[in-house]
């Protein structure tokens, strides 16, 4: 008797879309007020969740959603991260 395990959906914070964890990417502010890009999505803190789609990620950045989201001021160096991570540049996993 095969189960099928339920697969965990997630929101993107820009679309408002119900994905699979798998096809978003995790951005985490820790309880030290760091914020990063969180490849595993296991990392704790305050997760907010972003389609791989470059226009998504561009559209974040302009309209400072992350912020909103996470209650801090975002670096633009962590969208530069999820360019590069979109794009396959550091996709070690």
């Amino acid at each position: 008797m095969a189960q099928t395990r339920k697969i965990p959906q997630r929101k993107c914070i820009v679309t408002n879309e119900m994905k699979s964890k798998k096809e978003l990417i995790r951005i985490v502010r820790n309880k030290d007020g760091e914020v990063f890009v969180d490849e595993t999505g296991k990392k704790n803190g305050r997760g907010a969740y972003l389609s791989r789609d470059i226009t998504v990620i561009e559209k974040a950045e302009k309209n400072n959603v992350l912020n909103r989201h996470l209650n801090t001021q975002v670096d633009a160096s962590i969208f530069d991260e999820l360019k590069q991570v979109i794009s396959g540049k550091n996709n070690e996993k």
